[in-house]
């Protein structure tokens, strides 16, 4: 499975609560930073960095959706 996203894409990242339940949050803007290597679970993943914050994350791709 290849990455759908490429270095510098704009995204929108859903915070994620308590044992995966997806938080009322407004969702929040995120750049990607890197795409790293997937793993033994074939989900692409992902560091990204918020726009509006000092936050950094890795994310995998379905925590992840294109701006629009």
């Amino acid at each position: 499975m290849a990455h759908n996203y490429a270095i510098n894409d704009d995204v929108h990242h859903q915070l994620q609560g308590p044992q995966g339940r997806s938080m009322v949050k407004e969702r929040s803007v995120y750049t990607i930073t890197s795409c790293l290597p997937i793993e033994a679970d074939g989900r692409p993943r992902y560091r990204i960095k918020s726009k509006t914050e000092n936050v950094e994350r890795v994310v995998t791709e379905e925590q992840i959706s294109r701006l629009g």
